[in-house]
């Protein structure tokens, strides 16, 4: 699935993947927590009920901010060293610049890397927010965000299918054209460049259902709009022992493609729904499929399913010191009306696509469903697709105005889902703020994520009225080599009046 509309569009705005459970707060992902930490539209989608609380700053009710981005990569076993191909493969897309394209040998390299490799890729950006927050009405918020996500597990038939295509060893013969001759020979690794580059297409003799050849694998990848919004507000309590707030929240969701591929005891499940500016050639097969979309957007791709979501969020507050808080997020589905493809379990004898020309493993999409490719694919008319909901649970301590610390545990509702966290996910983490500078660290792990050290700073202008910081989701990256991930956030448009 190609990311460089997503990337480019943000690349422009911003003057420029999976710890998500900090969403948009690029202040929190330094610390690795948030549930107790997110404030004004910051806690839309995690804690609401932070709404109620003020912004922490005297006589400042209103928050707007926009410009704020997040990026990472994380595998349970590739190098900060191998994700980077990935990375540098993604960026050239991003700025139409050339990279360095894999040779045959180097893409049996790459399937061997990735096969059985777990990737989780993610991509926020905050297109406008506006919070304001008064003791007597409580708070309310709205923000825009867009939001990218994939998770992808390949074994090694599938990782050998996609980055070599027709070439890949499950063929047992190569059609190749030489000066206009047609002539069909046994596929080997013994075959010279001139031979590989004049095959046309690979074949079975035996061939293979699909569900056996991706058996262990799967695939999910989607790429949403939310239009969040949210109200929180004191419940009962006395200021200097203890406080009860609630939240309610909800958004309104378009999402631009969404892939949902699961393979397991032999059988094969994959729903796809994507717009067409992804340029993706379903061949004959689209004239039949009553979903069928073919209008393009000019710089933003064009919508093929909508749905909502919705937040419940308590909170609780002692002494004015210790914060403890629990939500319930994005429950809700989203209904795909455009572009509806699921893939039949066939026999899969022949493919006439190229492998990879890079370590982009995103575009293992198209190589999956691009006519000549390794699905059959059927027309549907619409697919409903529950949301990546989640349970979160967190606490945290001010110790005085200087150190706060705390934990967080997100627990996803239904992992399957795309968009979903893999596992749940522990953090601890806190600030310490010297005048003007917040400075944070923390620590998570869980699922693919090992282990984690996010950092960040933060600046604090004016009590307040202005912020700027960024954030790594893993500072141990930057450091040594045995890293398993690629991030950074960022934000310099945060305002408080």
């Amino acid at each position: 699935m190609k990311l460089q509309l997503l990337f480019l569009t943000f690349s422009i705005i911003s003057i420029n993947v999976f710890s998500q459970t900090q969403s948009i707060a690029y202040p929190e992902v330094g610390k690795g927590v948030a549930t107790t930490f997110v404030n004004d539209y910051h806690s839309l989608g995690v804690n609401s009920s932070a709404l109620g609380w003020g912004t922490g700053y005297k006589d400042k009710k209103i928050t707007v901010g926009m410009a704020e981005f997040g990026f990472g990569i994380y595998s349970d076993s590739l190098s900060s060293d191998k994700l980077k191909n990935f990375y540098k493969a993604v960026k050239g897309e991003i700025t139409n610049s050339q990279t360095d394209s894999i040779d045959w040998n180097a893409q049996q390299m790459a399937a061997a890397d990735y096969a059985g490799s777990k990737i989780s890729m993610f991509v926020n950006y905050n297109w406008g927010g506006f919070a304001f927050q008064n003791e007597k009405f409580g708070g309310i918020a709205f923000n825009v965000r867009e939001n990218y996500q994939w998770y992808s597990k390949f074994n090694n038939q599938v990782t050998d299918l996609i980055f070599k295509g027709k070439l890949s060893n499950y063929f047992d013969s190569l059609t190749i054209v030489i000066a206009g001759d047609t002539s069909v020979i046994a596929n080997s690794s013994n075959l010279s460049a001139d031979t590989l580059n004049s095959a046309i297409l690979g074949t079975a003799s035996i061939p293979l259902r699909l569900s056996e050849i991706t058996n262990g694998s799967e695939i999910r990848s989607v790429w949403n709009r939310y239009y969040n919004f949210g109200y929180g507000r004191k419940i009962l309590g006395k200021d200097s022992v203890f406080m009860l707030y609630g939240g309610i929240g909800g958004r309104f969701i378009q999402s631009m493609a969404m892939f949902n591929m699961e393979s397991k005891d032999g059988e094969l499940y994959m729903y796809s729904s994507i717009s067409p500016n992804f340029n993706i050639d379903y061949g004959s097969v689209a004239s039949v499929n009553p979903s069928t979309f073919i209008e393009r957007g000019k710089l933003l791709p064009k919508i093929v399913g909508s749905g909502y979501g919705v937040d419940l969020s308590a909170s609780a507050i002692f002494f004015n010191k210790l914060k403890i808080a629990a939500a319930v997020n994005n429950i809700g589905s989203v209904t795909y009306t455009r572009n509806v493809y699921k893939a039949s379990d066939t026999l899969l004898t022949n493919v006439s696509i190229n492998g990879l020309s890079d370590y982009n493993i995103s575009q293992s999409v198209n190589k999956l469903l691009n006519d000549g490719g390794l699905f059959k694919l059927q027309g549907e008319e619409k697919y409903v697709l529950k949301n990546a909901a989640d349970f979160r649970f967190g606490a945290s301590m001010d110790f005085g105005k200087v150190v706060k610390f705390g934990f967080d545990f997100v627990a996803p509702l239904n992992k399957d889902n795309p968009g979903s966290i893999a596992n749940p996910v522990v953090s601890v983490g806190g600030e310490i703020r010297i005048k003007f500078i917040a400075l944070s660290a923390g620590y998570f792990g869980g699922g693919i994520y090992k282990n984690n050290i996010p950092v960040g700073i933060n600046f604090i202008f004016k009590d307040g009225s202005y912020e700027i910081g960024i954030s790594s989701y893993d500072a141990i990256s930057f450091f040594s080599k045995k890293s398993n991930s690629i991030s950074a956030a960022f934000g310099f448009a945060r305002f408080r009046f």
